[in-house]
């Protein structure tokens, strides 16, 4: 029976090339977008150009956590096992903060919140694998941009873009270390968690985004040496389908490597305050 990956953020980018690569590998692979219409259209073409069949599509604004849940329940509707989930949804958002419907700093909202509730919400599902695999796509944006106030954690004193998304991909990387811990503490060793810097990919990710004038020139210029989105989805797909992942679950991947992490801002009382903030904002403290 064919193993079972859900991948966010698949009608473009990174997240395509890898729903396209994991379909032509005999996966089942169930490719999350936004918009009904455009993720029925990918999810044609990845069945056209793969020759899988099984190619399934479900939609959700990462902004809401109310329509993750939704999104989710209906997942359990569907699948009774999920073997791999691949957190690739993300997003650089623009020079003045915004807030979504529910109140959360976008930028936080959907590279924090966002994977943080799905990967709660489907651990069910996932704990049925004999090898479960979540894999959540940082960046090396943790390393050069991040710089937390653990006071102001959505940044509602001082924003700066990219600033919020290396916050937001630093706590994704603890929160993914966090997991991996509670997993082993847990007893549960079929479910493994990874994080991974893609590399600059060119994509239309950040595109929209206005990030002001010296930034927008910056990286229109940066664009033209970036990798193909085939390339960029290289190491979600080698963690996703290697047999004999190296090193050990939490680890953090660079081009398919055990990759050294930022441990500036790190401490073990830090990632608690992270894990307990968003089981806070997402209403899943017990």
């Amino acid at each position: 029976m064919a193993k079972t990956v859900l991948i966010t953020g698949a009608t473009s980018g990174i997240g395509k090339a890898a729903a396209l690569a994991l379909a032509q590998q005999g996966y089942h692979v169930i490719i999350h977008g936004r918009n009904p219409g455009k993720t029925e259209v990918i999810r044609k073409e990845i069945i056209d150009e793969s020759g899988n069949g099984q190619v399934s599509a479900v939609t959700a604004d990462l902004y809401s956590l109310a329509d993750i849940r939704r999104m989710c329940a209906g997942i359990h509707g569907q699948f009774s096992r999920i073997d791999i989930l691949i957190n690739n949804a993300g997003g650089l958002l623009g020079k003045s903060r915004e807030a979504t419907q529910e109140n959360f700093e976008k930028t936080f909202a959907v590279n924090v919140l966002a994977p943080f509730l799905i990967t709660h919400l489907l651990m069910d599902l996932l704990i049925k694998s004999d090898d479960a695999r979540i894999i959540n796509v940082a960046s090396n944006s943790h390393q050069l941009n991040a710089k937390p106030d653990f006071g102001d954690i959505q940044l509602e004193k001082q924003y700066n873009p990219l600033r919020a998304y290396g916050n937001a991909k630093l706590f994704l990387i603890w929160n993914t270390q966090h997991l991996a811990g509670q997993l082993q503490r847990d007893g549960i060793t079929n479910v493994r968690a990874y994080t991974l810097h893609p590399g600059a990919v060119a994509t239309s990710f950040g595109v929209g985004s206005d990030l002001g004038p010296v930034l927008n020139f910056v990286s229109k210029l940066a664009r033209s040496f970036f990798r193909s989105p085939e390339s960029g989805a290289d190491t979600i797909v080698y963690l996703a389908t290697a047999e004999n992942v190296p090193g050990k679950s939490g680890d953090y991947f660079v081009d398919r490597k055990p990759a050294k992490k930022s441990t500036k801002y790190f401490t073990a009382e830090r990632e608690q305050l992270i894990w307990n903030y968003c089981l806070e904002q997402t209403g899943l403290y017990r």
